[in-house]
């Protein structure tokens, strides 16, 4: 048998959760990903996998042996960047991943700069409003707004964000302004990701979580944006946003002196042996043009 292949699926189905999932992630059918398990475990004399209706389950051995196989791939996967010289210059595909609009709005301008430099490299660039799992989707780079879970990954703080309470005029001229974060249980709003998260204000110091009236729920920060220009109510919209919206009046902001503290951002990156020299040079390149563009505020 195919041993390290052998290793890969058995990965795959582990971190995956299941079987099924598993044969998903690897595009393949659950019978062959079934049997290339089995196979291991005969070859081994051991189980590693506890199998039930709806997921799998480790056994002692199986934790030992998948620790072992993680770290007999990286080296594997070392072994192969220094053969093919990925540790002298950069090269080959740098997969990155940022929500959507961030990634519009700061990181592609920054990636394309990137590629412009360094002609041997590729990028893939994932735009995804979700926590996209660095190892299991093999992604090199992440950027990352808000506070970060303990993890063993690796983080760099590249600037900060905010979230800016705003709402187009016309809405204002016809509903009133807000004068403290409770009036907004009087106001229509457009509602967008998790409320305790965007809808944070600080009334003397102490948290206060306040939303309006669900008017429109929206799953992502452009069509949040877009809504409170149509006057649909008021929205929390993230400041990299309204860089000409506020200078133009195209909508106006409220609530500032209620507006809790920055938000970090971070680029963040899973390191199993040496580091290549595609992805420390995407770090090196692009935290310090964050910094620059991500302290630049809009002026409420």
């Amino acid at each position: 048998m195919d041993r390290l292949n052998a290793m890969r699926v058995l990965l795959t189905v582990v971190d995956a959760g299941s079987l099924s999932a598993g044969a998903r992630k690897l595009n393949t059918v659950l019978p062959s990903v079934s049997r290339k398990v089995a196979e291991l475990e005969r070859e081994l004399g051991t189980t590693l996998l506890i199998r039930t209706s709806r997921n799998v389950q480790l056994t002692d051995a199986g934790r030992d042996y998948v620790d072992a196989a993680r770290r007999i791939l990286a080296d594997l996967d070392d072994a192969e960047r220094r053969a093919s010289g990925e540790y002298q210059a950069p090269r080959g595909e740098l997969t990155v991943t940022a929500s959507v609009e961030f990634g519009a709005h700061q990181v592609l301008p920054i990636v394309i700069a990137f590629l412009e430099r360094h002609p041997e490299v590729t990028v893939r660039l994932i735009a995804a409003d979700r926590m996209v799992h660095l190892v299991e989707e093999q992604v090199d780079v992440a950027v990352r707004l808000g506070p970060l879970p303990d993890s063993p990954l690796f983080a760099v703080k590249v600037g900060d964000y905010r979230m800016l309470s705003c709402a187009s005029p016309a809405y204002l001229e016809r509903r009133g302004t807000p004068q403290h974060p409770r009036d907004l249980a009087d106001h229509d709003g457009i509602l967008f990701g998790n409320p305790e998260r965007f809808w944070t204000y600080h009334v003397d110091g102490v948290p206060l979580v306040a939303t309006p009236r669900a008017r429109l729920i929206v799953t992502t920060a452009a069509s949040n944006r877009i809504a409170a220009l149509g006057g649909v109510g008021i929205a929390r919209v993230f400041d990299f946003q309204l860089r000409e919206e506020f200078p133009t009046g195209a909508l106006v902001p409220v609530l500032t002196e209620y507006d809790g503290a920055p938000r970090p951002v971070h680029l963040v990156y899973s390191r199993q042996g040496l580091l290549p020299l595609k992805v420390r040079a995407f770090i090196d390149f692009a935290a310090p043009q964050l910094r620059a563009t991500c302290c630049a505020h809009p002026q409420p």
